[in-house]
């Protein structure tokens, strides 16, 4: 056997391990949504007797008594309202900000990003009292407002860091020309930066709308009104001591999560490019 076709069989077979490994890693992905909306479609005898079976008759039983159990309109409504808000003021307050990281130099600018950015691994749990403090204090338990002023500032320290890399990427010659022009700060911004940097923009929004949309304890703590609570805490209703639907709670499940699927196959590729420049950036 000659060198050459040792060679290629040797590629040959590192290439076969790789897409076998790639492969594994897509099944272990993707098996445990497919089985919870295939499941959502079952009975509970169905699910009991055999969970990986395919359900004998495709049935909506299980989303019509969801819809009963649980108030999931609601729920549903207060999600999209509080994520929508919350992911629009967090792009929005923090592009501004990494701008100013991205272009300006002042006294303590390392300190305060190094600071911020240290919130990266500060584990949640860590924050449930001083937030909840703070939220109490200033009244606003209990409320949309409140919740969204707490997942702006959750969502800061990655916003903040993907925004900053995705502004220090543009060259500074499209600012220099505008002000040659007679540009201002404000106009430079808004109308030069902003869409330039769309794909960053892009990048921090939907991770922002993953991290509301999916967010439970700080919910579960701040909440106790059906007329604030968000859509994940729709599925405490559907588990008791006694009693477990679990064909209502998968419906529930899929409808809860299909959303934040579908955001993220729809932008996903201007997510991973931003956040492999960034890297490379950085």
């Amino acid at each position: 056997m000659t060198t050459r076709r040792k060679t290629l069989l040797k590629n040959n077979f590192y290439s076969i391990i790789k897409y076998c490994f790639f492969l594994l890693c897509i099944i272990v992905a993707l098996f445990p949504i497919l089985w919870i909306i295939m499941s959502s479609f079952k009975t509970n005898a169905e699910i009991l007797s055999n969970g990986i079976a395919l359900p004998t008759n495709f049935k909506f039983d299980g989303y019509i008594n969801a819809l009963k159990i649980s108030p999931i309109p609601s729920f549903f409504l207060n999600s999209i309202i509080i994520t929508g808000i919350a992911t629009i003021l967090n792009v929005l307050f923090l592009a501004m900000a990494a701008y100013v990281f991205a272009r300006f130099t002042f006294r303590g600018k390392n300190l305060i990003y190094f600071i911020l950015s240290l919130s990266l691994i500060l584990p949640m749990t860590a924050l449930l009292h001083p937030v909840y403090s703070v939220v109490s204090t200033l009244k606003l338990a209990n409320t949309r407002s409140g919740l969204i002023l707490v997942y702006t500032a959750l969502n800061l320290p990655m916003s903040l860091l993907i925004l900053r890399s995705t502004f220090q990427s543009i060259p500074k010659g499209l600012e220099e020309a505008a002000y040659v022009d007679g540009a201002g700060f404000i106009r430079i911004f808004f109308q030069i930066m902003m869409p330039v940097a769309q794909g960053g923009l892009t990048s921090a929004g939907v991770l922002s709308f993953l991290f509301c949309w999916n967010e439970f304890t700080f919910a579960l703590i701040l909440t106790s009104s059906q007329k604030v609570r968000t859509l994940p805490l729709s599925l405490s209703y559907f588990t008791s001591q006694f009693s477990f639907n679990y064909t209502a709670m998968f419906a529930a499940i899929t409808i809860a999560v299909l959303p934040s699927i579908i955001v993220f196959a729809i932008f996903q590729e201007q997510v991973v490019s931003s956040l492999v420049s960034g890297a490379l950036k950085e």
